[in-house]
């Protein structure tokens, strides 16, 4: 891939364009400073940049903005390398049309992801030019047949920023995803995404933020149930420098202050703690907020989006969630089915599945066999679309002779559900003196946690409850 490294730092500049060349086998031209990168541009463009911010005569965001604007700039990456590795430059960076940053001192691990995933997204957008411009000429030529192609035969999905691919190769997710598209272009209307976990919720709230390719907005996405009660209020709102004991020096921005202009995504809004629900329903109405220990009023302007696995009108009904802040988010909502419920997508997701894991590591796609794909259809597949994805992916790691048979499945699901033994059986007694219901349900998360290593959040999606109560019921709270 050809580089372009601006960095009046010479000493930098080489160190990076020495790296890119001998170590990662770029093609790499190097300059001092922004304007005679913008010439460079000018005479022959690049996919990717790599820029200094602070520069003489023009500065890194002026740069971002420039190359932007450049016809030959739109689908350039440009990575900004920044000393200041505060909120407010990293989103200056990102309005600005930055790709991405990198914190000084420079980490070649972090430039090393930084560059695969550059490589990967000019890839990709290779690959939806090629399909554009064979689409355009199928269009002229017959479109008519063209459309009847594409309902029948043609592999449906989206690019969506941030996220990858999304399978839409049955009507209920057609349905979704032209929901899903008409509600970004009304950002003033708020959505409630329901659907169990691993379903893609957060996937189809991305693609209401980004809509086709608008990628100039921020997405601020925040885990309801992975937050602790009493650190919520801040994190949402922010707070002033030595707002609390513990606090940092110099504040904080919250969540709904990072989102001013985009989108806020609340996943698990389930969780939200009833205390900080009336709070939240005050920022929709007024639009306004102000920082933790602060006395300016910050104006606002943002679309909120909720997600939950839960029935909040159980919630509302057992007063956990009140009633007036769902009426508010609920404007429109996105109900996900189950996979299990949709199971013409199962095949063509797990193909899916398969060439991506395939087109990452550069080798040819492995196929499934019929009798891999009876046991696909047939499993209940409790964690959804992620679940399907983790087994295809090893599945595919497992496969020989470009085949995933039935055996390679069975075992990927049963390491799953324990059947093979790797997780101790739980036994229960029950004894005429009574039962301690905390007690077993302590050995069970211990069990779990266990199994997956002490993570909290794999071990909630696990037996499909919030990771508040996980953390209740081991004591952390």
């Amino acid at each position: 891939m050809r580089i372009l490294v601006i960095d009046d730092d010479k000493l930098i500049s080489k160190a990076i364009s020495d790296f890119l060349k001998h170590q990662l086998n770029h093609e790499v031209t190097v300059c001092d400073n922004a304007l005679e990168g913008e010439k460079i541009f000018s005479n022959s463009s690049f996919p990717m940049i790599i820029s200094d911010i602070r520069m003489p005569s023009m500065d890194g965001f002026t740069l971002t903005r420039k190359i932007k604007d450049n016809p030959d700039g739109k689908d350039t990456d440009i990575v900004l390398i920044t000393g200041h590795t505060d909120m407010q430059s990293i989103l200056k960076a990102l309005r600005a049309g930055a790709y991405d940053y990198l914190s000084k001192p420079l980490d070649l691990e972090q430039l090393v992801s930084v560059v695969n995933k550059v490589e990967e997204h000019q890839k990709l957008l290779r690959e939806n030019t090629v399909l554009r411009n064979r689409l355009d000429e199928k269009v002229q030529s017959d479109s008519v047949l063209l459309n009847e192609k594409l309902k029948k035969q043609q592999y449906a999905y989206e690019e969506v920023f941030g996220i990858g691919k999304v399978g839409v190769f049955s009507e209920e997710m057609k349905q979704i995803t032209d929901m899903a598209k008409r509600l970004h272009a009304d950002p003033t209307i708020s959505v409630l995404i329901q659907g169990d976990s691993g379903t893609g919720k957060e996937i189809i709230a991305r693609m209401i933020h980004y809509g086709d390719n608008d990628l100039s907005r921020p997405f601020i996405s925040l885990n309801c149930a992975a937050i602790s009660p009493a650190l919520f209020e801040s994190e949402l709102f922010g707070y002033e420098a030595g707002a609390f004991t513990g606090s940092s020096s110099k504040g904080q921005i919250g969540k709904i202050e990072l989102s001013n202009g985009g989108t806020l995504f609340l996943d698990e809004i389930g969780e939200l703690p009833l205390e900080m629900q009336p709070k939240l329903l005050k920022v929709l109405q007024d639009r306004e907020i102000y920082r933790v220990g602060g006395t300016r009023k910050i104006l606002l302007n943002f679309r909120l989006i909720c997600a939950t696995n839960c029935k909040l009108e159980k919630n509302i009904e057992e007063n956990r969630f009140r009633l007036d802040l769902f009426y508010r988010i609920n404007t429109a909502k996105i109900l996900i089915p189950a996979l299990q419920q949709r199971k013409k997508d199962i095949i063509p997701l797990a193909g899916m599945f398969l060439e991506e894991f395939a087109r990452a590591r550069r080798q040819p796609a492995s196929i499934l066999t019929k009798e891999a794909a009876m046991v696909l259809i047939n499993y209940d597949w409790p964690g959804n679309v992620r679940q399907l994805q983790n087994t295809m992916e090893q599945a595919a790691f497992l496969s020989n002779a470009g085949q995933v048979n039935a055996d390679q499945i069975r075992a990927v699901l049963n390491k799953k559900t324990g059947t093979t033994g790797s997780m101790e059986s739980l036994s229960i007694s029950f004894p005429e003196q009574g039962l301690d219901l905390y007690e077993v349900e302590k050995k069970i998360v211990e069990k779990v946690l266990a199994m997956f290593e002490g993570n909290k959040t794999k071990t909630a999606s696990y037996l499909n409850i919030s990771i508040n109560k996980v953390r209740r019921i081991i004591g952390d709270l």
